[in-house]
C-alpha cells in the first residue's frame, strides 16, 4: 500500500520529457502511487507504457471533451472503440478518461452535440469493460449530471467514477455523491480557500487527493512544473481544512483511490 495516492496526473506528457526519470524515482521515494491519464489515443498508449514499467503507476485511458488536436484546428476527436479495447484489455488499465464536458474551451452553443456523444461513448465503455470513469467537467458541473444520473439508473453499480479537479460547490458535490462519483482536489486548495466548504462538508470515504500534474502545484511549489510527489501538499491541506489528524486523512485517501481502481 503506498503512503499517498495522485489519482490524476500526466507524467507521459511532454514537460517531463528531459526528466521523467527523476520524476519517477522522487515518486518512489515518496511512496506515492499515480494515475497517469491520457487525453486521447496516443497519451493513453503512453500512459499505459509507463503503467507497465512502473509498479506504482496505473493508466487511465480516454479522450478529452476537447483534446490539443481539437484546440489547435485539428478537428474533432472521435472515440475509437477498437483501438481503446486493446488498451483496456492491460491489467494496470484502472480508468477511462478523462472525458466529459468542457464549455470553457469551446462554448456550449458550439459543440455539445459532439462532446455529449464522445461523453456517453466513454462511459458505455467503461460499463463494459467494468472500469471507472475519470471525469473532465469544467463550467459543464450541471450538463456532465444530467448525463449522467440516468445512467446511473440504467446501469446501477456497473456506472462509478470520480470528478478530477473539482471546483463545484456544495450542491454539486452532494449530487455526484447521490450517484456514487467521488470528487478529487488539486494543489489549488493550498492557495485558494473558495471550496473549504465543500471539502468539511464531504463524508471522507467521497474525497480524493490530485495533482492534475503538470499543472497548479502546490504552495511551497507553486509557479513551478507540479509532480506527483507533491500530492502530500495536497494531502496535508485536505487535513487541516477539515481539522482532522493528518495521517489518519492520508490512510483513508488511500484507501479511497484504491478503492476505486479495485
Amino acid at each position: 500500500m503506498p503512503k499517498y495516492f495522485d489519482i490524476h496526473s500526466h507524467i507521459n506528457f511532454p514537460q517531463y520529457d528531459t526528466d521523467r526519470e527523476e520524476v519517477i524515482k522522487r515518486l518512489k521515494e515518496t511512496e506515492t502511487a499515480t494515475i497517469t491519464i491520457g487525453t486521447d489515443l496516443e497519451t493513453s498508449r503512453s500512459a499505459v507504457e509507463l503503467a507497465e514499467k512502473h509498479e506504482n503507476i496505473y493508466a487511465a485511458i480516454g479522450i478529452h471533451p476537447i483534446p490539443e488536436q481539437a484546440r489547435y484546428g485539428a478537428g474533432p476527436v472521435d472515440f475509437d472503440v477498437d483501438k481503446f479495447s486493446d488498451l483496456a484489455k492491460h491489467p494496470k488499465v484502472v480508468a477511462i478518461g478523462e472525458c466529459g464536458l468542457d464549455f470553457f474551451h469551446e462554448k456550449k452553443e458550439v459543440s455539445f452535440d459532439r462532446q455529449k456523444k464522445l461523453f456517453i461513448d466513454q462511459l458505455e465503455f467503461a460499463v463494459k469493460h467494468n472500469k471507472s470513469v475519470m471525469i473532465h467537467a469544467r463550467d459543464a458541473y450541471t450538463e456532465v449530471l444530467e448525463i449522467l444520473e440516468p445512467l446511473k439508473q440504467k446501469y446501477a453499480e456497473k456506472l462509478r467514477g470520480n470528478v478530477h479537479f473539482f471546483a463545484g460547490n456544495t450542491d454539486i458535490a452532494k449530487r455526484f455523491f447521490a450517484i456514487g462519483f467521488t470528487i478529487s482536489f488539486t494543489g489549488v486548495i493550498t492557495f485558494v480557500p473558495d471550496y473549504n466548504e465543500v471539502i468539511k462538508s464531504s463524508p471522507i470515504e467521497m474525497i480524493m487527493s490530485e495533482t492534475d500534474s503538470p499543472f497548479v502545484a502546490p504552495v511551497p511549489y507553486r509557479g513551478k512544473r507540479n509532480e506527483p510527489s507533491f500530492v502530500s501538499e495536497v494531502v496535508k491541506a485536505i487535513a487541516k481544512i477539515r481539522e482532522e489528524d493528518e495521517n489518519l486523512v492520508r490512510v483513508a485517501l488511500v484507501n479511497n483511490a484504491s478503492r476505486m481502481i479495485g
